[in-house]
């Protein structure tokens, strides 16, 4: 049986929203069709495929090895048909078509009021935005499931187009109550007896955090992961720990005084937002208008936003703008 000519893009697209929520009824239910229905659609793909694609664990259905290497082909299969649509659509005219946008999960505290901005702006396209750490982000690039990625670290494992945004403070946070809340410039050592609270291997605030243990030689008395940014904010507030975090994720805490930032030497760490494409990736004339919408507008919004509510003067009387734009990866 010839596996291209049997199988159909709806087979895929039914397939990938199933593997995604991991329910034939709640694909049913986006893709508004019946339950039997998705159930006989990917039973004709399995068919095709001759291997099972899903298989039921503890009564929950999980995607078995071949359905698990199925979404990548299919994620960039239904990309390339998308990258498609939108080439022949921006033809006619560049204010409309969609896109689609990968960011880190620090950036989802500024990202969506810039992406409500541009829709404002331009109300004929389609913005649709994924969330996830850095490494979700790369396979999501690597997969043509995103158009572009706003992340912190660009990547130097893929051949990618990447340019600056904007600054992107790192700053050490503590409870109300820890002993050095109003010290000044005192040494990262001074934190030995305390607990880190860090992201999940894969983010790019667990890398920072690494990178800055290791400049410092520096080992923590104990360290604890955490799977998200409230998590880890609502932790320290609780007293757990100390945690270096994205200074444009504590716009609440900060107005509000539910955390202390910490005068550590070496802190702010001043890492930069991007923006990123895989060199391959054909932008459509839509994709690269919103990609110069953030270009424009990102750092100057940041600033505004951010520097009032920053206690260290080096990022306050830092630049508007951020560092010359590069065209390649950056190590």
């Amino acid at each position: 049986m010839n596996f291209v000519r049997s199988l159909t893009l709806r087979q895929l697209q039914i397939f990938l929203v199933a593997s995604r929520y991991a329910s034939f009824a709640r694909a049913a239910e986006e893709l508004h069709l019946t339950q039997p229905a998705v159930s006989m659609q990917i039973r004709q793909l399995e068919e095709t495929v001759g291997l099972p694609l899903f298989e039921r664990i503890a009564r929950k259905l999980a995607l078995t090895e071949a359905g698990e290497k199925l979404t990548h082909h299919a994620s960039r299969i239904l990309g390339a048909i998308k990258d498609a649509e939108d080439t022949m659509t921006s033809l006619k005219q560049a204010d409309s078509g969609s896109i689609a946008v990968g960011i880190v999960s620090s950036a989802t505290y500024f990202a969506p009021k810039l992406l409500a901005l541009f829709s404002h702006r331009y109300p004929k396209v389609d913005v649709n935005f994924s969330v996830g750490n850095r490494d979700a982000l790369l396979r999501m690039l690597q997969d043509n499931a995103i158009d572009l990625a706003i992340m912190g670290r660009p990547p130097a494992e893929l051949d990618v187009v990447t340019e600056p945004l904007a600054y992107h403070p790192q700053v050490i946070i503590a409870p109300l109550s820890h002993p050095l809340c109003e010290a000044r410039r005192f040494d990262l050592q001074e934190l030995r007896g305390d607990t880190f609270l860090l992201r999940e291997p894969g983010s790019g605030t667990r890398m920072a955090a690494e990178e800055m243990f290791r400049k410092h030689l520096f080992t923590p008395r104990k360290v604890v992961t955490l799977g998200s940014n409230e998590t880890i904010k609502q932790a320290v507030m609780a007293g757990m720990g100390v945690s270096l975090i994205s200074l444009h994720t504590l716009a609440l805490e900060l107005r509000t005084r539910e955390v202390a930032t910490l005068d550590v030497n070496g802190t702010p760490i001043e890492r930069t937002w991007h923006v990123v494409h895989l060199r391959s990736k054909q932008l459509s004339p839509t994709c690269t208008v919103f990609r110069h919408f953030l270009l424009e507008h990102a750092a100057q919004w940041l600033e505004r936003e951010f520097a009032p509510l920053s206690p260290f003067t080096s990022f306050t009387n830092a630049p508007a703008k951020p560092p010359a734009r590069v065209k390649s990866e950056e190590a």
